[in-house]
């Protein structure tokens, strides 16, 4: 999902293809997508390194005990693809069906010897604007295999770490390049936050300068899209959590600190963004009172023109009855001397209202 600059995100979506079947039933919600499901493969270890493209469902888990092997999947289009998949390495048809379902919440759950993990990813593209995706992720022993909607993601750090031959993260597991894609994962929440920091800030200058009704609508999606930066990072504390006090194992002792580091920055992210949410709901308030206070402003500039053709209109009024025996207008200087009155009562009003400093 992209959203356009300040475009919000959708909280709530229907997902209408799924009602009445059983559960486990496989459907996808990308079937009307261009993007093909397309599988790679990276198998490493300490001394080995091998990344090809995957066509066919191999069983490369039976031939490769001995490295850690990560599939990573973009495009949910083929559900028979990854049926199949799913099928030649044990998954649940629940699990699968989750993986499909891309409108899940962040969660963390148990099949038998399998870890599943379902997170959202959140990235800038080239233009700034925020990409969001469903990342689900089962670790099992040796074996590591990530879903994704789109190829794009962030996990390109990680990638080059194993391909340039990172010691950490050869020497070590399935869990600990599970680490290292939560890691990711959760770096790139605080790329998006310090975006939409950004962004506060322009507003903030634009709610002090000048806001206009556009500046209401930019705070309400900025405010709609932290909303739901918060929703994802909420639960995602839980699975981090669960994560690390994982009994399996899958899960060794010497990976427990890392995975205690990412909790660390999932509860910083999770403070910035409620600061984010103060500051937005103030902004606000903020813009009812600039806009309260510009129109009081205008009003009372009206109200000072008004007050001061009041005894004008008065002085006019009277003048134009045309009663034949009215002096005045018989008086050579008749007309000059009712501007002069005019004159000298916008003088006095003026030089009252500044004394008053009403203007």
């Amino acid at each position: 999902m992209k959203l356009s600059g300040l475009s919000p995100i959708k909280f709530f979506q229907r997902n209408n293809k799924k009602a009445g079947f059983p559960p486990g039933t496989l459907t996808s919600d990308h079937e009307e997508d261009t993007e093909e499901t397309i599988i790679d493969l990276i198998s490493f270890s300490q001394d080995y390194y091998k990344k090809e493209s995957v066509s066919k469902t191999p069983l490369v888990r039976e031939k490769n005990l001995e490295v850690c092997n990560w599939f990573d999947i973009s495009g949910l289009r083929n559900v028979g693809k990854i049926e199949k998949f799913g099928k030649a390495f044990e998954l649940s048809h629940l699990l699968l069906e989750d993986v499909l379902h891309t409108r899940q919440r962040p969660k963390y759950e148990l099949y038998d010897d399998t870890i599943f993990i379902v997170v959202k990813m959140f990235a800038l593209d080239s233009a700034k604007d925020i990409i969001v995706e469903q990342v689900s992720i089962v670790i099992k022993d040796n074996l590591v295999i990530t879903f994704q909607e789109k190829e794009e993601d962030v996990f390109d750090p990680v990638r080059k770490r194993i391909e340039k031959g990172g010691k950490r993260i050869r020497l070590n597991s399935a869990d600990y390049l599970a680490y290292a894609l939560l890691d990711a994962i959760v770096d790139n929440y605080f790329i998006v936050l310090e975006e939409i920091g950004e962004r506060i800030e322009l507003l903030e200058e634009e709610l002090l300068l000048d806001p206009i009704p556009e500046t209401l609508n930019k705070i309400n999606k900025l405010k709609q899209n932290s909303m739901l930066l918060r929703r994802s990072l909420w639960p995602l504390r839980d699975v981090v959590s669960r994560f690390e006090r994982e009994e399996l194992p899958i899960v060794r002792k010497t990976t427990r600190p890392y995975i205690r580091d990412i909790y660390d920055h999932v509860i910083q992210a999770t403070e910035a963004i409620e600061s984010y949410r103060d500051v937005l709901s103030g902004m606000v308030d903020l813009y009812l009172s600039s806009v309260s206070n510009k129109m009081n402003a205008i009003m009372k500039v009206l109200t000072i023109i008004a007050t001061i053709f009041i005894p004008l209109t008065f002085v006019v009024g009277v003048y134009g009855m045309n009663f034949q025996n009215m002096p005045e207008l018989s008086w050579r200087y008749g007309y000059l001397g009712a501007w002069g009155i005019m004159i000298l009562l916008v003088i006095f009003m003026i030089g009252y209202f500044r004394k008053k400093n009403w203007f």
